[in-house]
């Protein structure tokens, strides 16, 4: 595959995040960013444990 082949990368979200000023924000604001991303987590990781148990029966399917 040629390197013009390849498909576009975007930025990557959560280091744009990571490197957003927190200093304009208000109290308000980091209590609602705070809880936007604890609502993140709580979704990434209902992810992870569906991934986990799909690859646990995929293995269990074919024996690993």
């Amino acid at each position: 595959m040629d390197p013009d082949d390849s498909p576009l990368r975007l930025p990557d979200a959560l280091a744009a995040l990571t490197k957003q000023d927190l200093d304009p924000l208000s109290v308000a604001e980091l209590e609602s960013r705070i809880a936007a991303l604890e609502g993140e987590i709580t979704r990434t990781r209902r992810h992870m444990d569906r991934a986990a148990t799909h690859r646990a029966s995929a293995d269990a399917l074919f024996k690993r």
